[in-house]
């Protein structure tokens, strides 16, 4: 029932966290404030290398960004084998996230001044957030099965593209059409941004589940970090779709 694509809130991971009795128990409402504390930790360390770009320039920004990467990949992984450290980790992950994305972010904008797009990307990031919870909420997009799997499918197909396009371009192959303003460039960002949209339906779809089932109180944690993976991926397609559709101009 609460298979997920997102690899940090997996059916697995549901059983073997069920809280053991008189023990507090996963809720909604907590998991929302997590989520809100993350969002806010990501926000500080986005404000601290966008600030640190427009004062001292992109130079003093790049080893943030790469740390903030490679760090958060860390955390991330530690988070997802060591569920039990989230509530410790999650808040880390968050903060080197943010000095990944107020890097990437003051680059975008630099390169695109007049267009305003990292307002548009986060305004958008949490408009497509709210109005997927709307339409869960209202029963409109139902996690079923066969939803579930679509997009599993689909988020996986999505991974091994990337990684695809990685190796390739290690080697010297020029498998640059997803980063190119063309149409086919334009129309593969804009399906990319659809996936990573369908799979926060099943992000609340683990949460509310996890809350009725009664998991373990730091699963919170986890469902909020879970959540926040989502966001960043979704902010960063739709921040390069905009990029895409600018350099079209």
């Amino acid at each position: 029932m609460l298979r997920t694509s997102n690899p940090a809130l997996s059916e697995k991971i549901f059983r073997k966290s069920v809280a053991e009795s008189g023990a507090q128990t996963m809720t909604i409402n907590g998991s929302i404030q997590k989520t809100a504390l993350l969002v806010l930790l990501t926000v500080a360390g986005a404000s601290y290398t966008w600030s640190k770009f427009l004062s001292a320039g992109p130079e003093m920004v790049q080893g943030w960004m790469i740390g903030g990467a490679i760090g958060g990949f860390i955390a991330a992984m530690v988070i997802i084998f060591k569920r039990n450290l989230a509530k410790y980790v999650a808040p880390i992950y968050a903060v080197l996230e943010g000095l990944f994305l107020g890097a990437i972010s003051a680059y975008f904008n630099a390169m695109f001044p007049a267009e305003g797009i990292v307002m548009r990307a986060i305004a958008l990031t949490f408009g497509v957030l709210f109005a997927m919870l709307m339409l869960y909420r209202a029963g409109i997009i139902k996690p079923t099965k066969k939803f579930r799997a679509g997009v599993m499918a689909a988020t996986g197909g999505v991974a091994l593209v990337y990684f695809i396009t990685i190796i390739a371009n290690m080697f010297g192959a020029n498998l640059t059409f997803m980063y190119e303003s063309s149409p086919l460039g334009i129309g593969i960002s804009l399906v990319i941004v659809i996936i990573a949209s369908l799979n926060l339906i099943l992000d609340f779809d683990f949460i509310e589940k996890g809350s009725q089932a009664g998991l373990d109180k730091n699963m919170e944690w986890y469902a909020a970090f879970g959540l926040m993976v989502t966001l960043i991926w979704l902010y960063i397609e739709i921040l390069r779709l905009l990029a895409l559709f600018a350099g079209r101009d």
